[in-house]
């Protein structure tokens, strides 16, 4: 292999991705509900900010019980979204702009709609009875056992036709597919191929360690709650965090079929895939087992900086637990996606406070070791959308109201025109409403301004891109007040100080050595007498 050929491949080492809600993003056809035509003509907003990357989010497809993640032809577009001529022409022209084109791949359940599905339940006989997680009921007509949905309620569903229950981790309409079958593999390989063949260069795997369950459907035992974990498997209105999820997901079977994933990836040049790993307390080691060795997964995400702390102490904790679990995998960062709530509204303590929050969170985030994530509308410091119950579309918000919102607040339109009808969103009615307060942070009302956080936003990841050391280099802390985040970044010789100040008081950092200022975008150094004075929700670079 070359070295050009191995930096092609290497591509998403150190990457930024801007993850596209489709539906949310850039409707054109006056539905309300956006579409890949749409994706197409903002691709210039993106490729303005510097990413390397769009993850685009299901557009294959689907009922849309699940807004998409329930999947019933992985191999066409869904009409509300356009055709496959629309997403080659947005593929094109992601390529034309220089931008890597990465989609979700939703395998470890599809709709029930899906072809499949009506085959496997129409008798326990046919050709693909056991293409899905189909179990017998107790004697006494009970669940086989105690596994949960996320959603709320067993991960069991009666079908009347065979008499079976069958598993489902998400809606009763979502059901597991049965991936101890190797036609099953076969088949969602075979859709993957699809794409591939069609240009992709990557995936993002949907809940990537759920895959596989246990073969004997035992019980989990309950959580014993662990203080030092820094992620949850669900909200702690919903009981599914109540349990240790042993048995319905994160099998050791897995690890045959993601080297079996990545086999069909390394036919292709330059192709790559992130998984999605939610496993609470044992995230880590999931992600460890997942990447490392170089023959399954790129990278991975956790939810541990997706949670409401926003804390030095915090965030040195999630980077070290995952430098000690994993040696020789990588990450990808991200404070916001479509399934949390946006992060400025989790860390800020205010509206004074959004856009300190949303410039302190990308000059963070872009100062860490791995690839990051950014999820639309962050470049812009869009706060969190207070809907009321009736303007509700996600079934998990619904199922859960009031004690969860819900995601719909992090999925509201995407606004590009200030004084626009629906903030140039749509010309119709939007499937969710666009919040009134988000039409002053409009893409039009700050694109000019080097002040803004969308300015600022062009400006740190052009930081980023500029210096290699943040590409891929090593990073280690310095110890510090438990107020201060420190660390050194190092690479070929390049050695560079961050000191960011999380509090909201000013804050004193002795300098360690002789340090060179460097004009970090929109935090002017001040340096004092052997110390780094740094205001509060501020951040300092230098050169060692």
């Amino acid at each position: 292999m070359t070295s050009r050929q191995a930096s092609n491949d290497d591509w998403w080492r150190g990457a930024v991705i801007y993850q596209v809600y489709p539906r949310s993003f850039q409707d054109t056809d006056g539905d309300g509900i956006g579409d890949l035509k749409g994706v197409t003509r903002r691709l210039p907003h993106i490729a303005s900010l510097g990413v390397d990357a769009i993850w685009l989010s299901p557009f294959f497809t689907s009922p849309q019980a699940d807004m998409g993640y329930d999947v019933s032809d992985y191999c066409d577009v869904d009409p509300m979204f356009g055709t496959l001529s629309d997403f080659d022409e947005m593929l094109g022209e992601a390529h034309r702009l220089g931008l890597k084109v990465i989609i979700d791949q939703v395998i470890s359940h599809t709709s029930d709609r899906h072809p499949w599905f009506a085959e496997s339940r129409s008798s326990r006989t046919n050709g693909k009875a056991d293409w899905y997680v189909w179990a017998d009921p107790k004697p006494d007509g009970t669940a086989p056992n105690n596994w949960l949905s996320i959603f709320g309620g067993p991960a069991w569903e009666w079908d009347g036709v065979r008499k079976q229950y069958y598993m489902h981790n998400f809606l009763g309409s979502q059901p597991d597919l049965n991936f101890h079958n190797p036609a099953v593999q076969d088949a969602v390989l075979d859709a993957a191929r699809f794409w591939l063949d069609r240009g992709v260069d990557g995936f993002r795997l949907d809940t990537v360690n759920f895959y596989f369950h246990d073969r004997y459907l035992r019980d989990n035992p309950p959580l014993v709650p662990d203080p030092d974990a820094t992620s949850n498997d669900a909200p702690d209105v919903n009981p599914y965090g109540m349990q240790d999820h042993l048995y319905d997901k994160s099998q050791p079977e897995n690890i045959a079929f993601l080297r079996r994933f990545r086999a069909l990836l390394d036919r292709y040049e330059g192709r790559m895939t992130v998984g999605e790993v939610g496993d609470g307390a044992r995230s880590l080691k999931t992600v460890a087992a997942y990447t490392g060795g170089g023959d399954k997964l790129n990278m991975c995400y956790t939810f541990d900086l997706l949670g409401p702390d926003f804390t030095a102490a915090h965030i040195r904790r999630c980077v070290e637990n995952f430098q000690k679990a994993v040696t020789d995998g990588w990450v990808c960062w991200a404070f916001s996606n479509h399934d949390v709530t946006r992060h400025v509204s989790r860390f800020a303590r205010n509206e004074a406070e959004r856009e300190r929050v949303a410039r302190l969170a990308i000059t963070l985030l872009s100062s860490l070791r791995g690839s990051i994530c950014l999820y639309q509308g962050e470049e812009l410091g869009l706060p969190e959308a207070e809907l009321a119950f009736e303007d509700l579309r996600d079934p998990y918000g619904i199922r859960f109201w009031p004690s969860y919102k819900g995601r719909d607040g992090c999925r509201t339109p995407m606004v590009w025109e200030e004084a626009a009808a629906n903030a140039g969103f749509t010309g119709g009615k939007p499937w969710l409403p666009v919040p009134a307060e988000h039409r002053r942070l409009a893409v039009d009302a700050m694109a000019e301004g080097a002040d803004t956080v969308l300015g600022h936003y062009r400006a740190t990841l052009a930081f980023r891109k500029s210096r290699p050391v943040l590409h891929d280099g090593a990073m280690h802390f310095l110890d510090s007040n438990s107020d201060l985040l420190a660390f050194v970044r190092e690479k070929d010789g390049e050695r560079l100080l961050f000191v960011f100040n999380l509090t909201r008081e000013p804050q004193a950092f002795l300098v360690p050595a002789v340090v060179e200022p460097l004009d970090l975008p929109g935090y002017p150094a001040r340096l004092g007498a052997g110390s780094i004075q740094i205001d509060g929700l501020s951040a300092f670079c230098g050169k060692l």
